[in-house]
């Protein structure tokens, strides 16, 4: 197995383990963390990508990726910010029927 395959498969396995915990955790910051996992799958996918000809490589996908993980930092530093405002407002971290029992 080729290396760019072997990163596409494991990209697949990362994205499909956030969709997991994004499907079956009822709290925010866990949700919040499988946000973050589904981004660095397509992170990693967008580097397997980068390089399939061994003699040029492409430096946007690269830049995309840098730019993207400040901007996933930046959305999860937002998102935690939220969910402390909401644990201080109602004292649960939890939405709605979401919430556990």
């Amino acid at each position: 197995m080729s290396q760019p395959a072997l990163f596409v498969l494991i990209a697949a396995a990362v994205f499909a383990i956030g969709v997991y915990g994004l499907l079956s955790r009822p709290q925010l910051v866990r949700r919040i963390l499988a946000l973050n996992l589904m981004g660095n799958g397509v992170f990693l996918l967008l580097v397997a990508f980068a390089r399939r000809n061994p003699e040029t490589i492409d430096p946007v996908p690269h830049a995309m990726v840098l730019t993207g993980i400040v901007i996933a930092v930046s959305a999860t530093a937002f998102a935690l910010a939220i969910v402390r405002h909401l644990y201080r407002q109602t004292g649960e971290v939890s939405l709605g029927e979401d919430r556990p029992r």
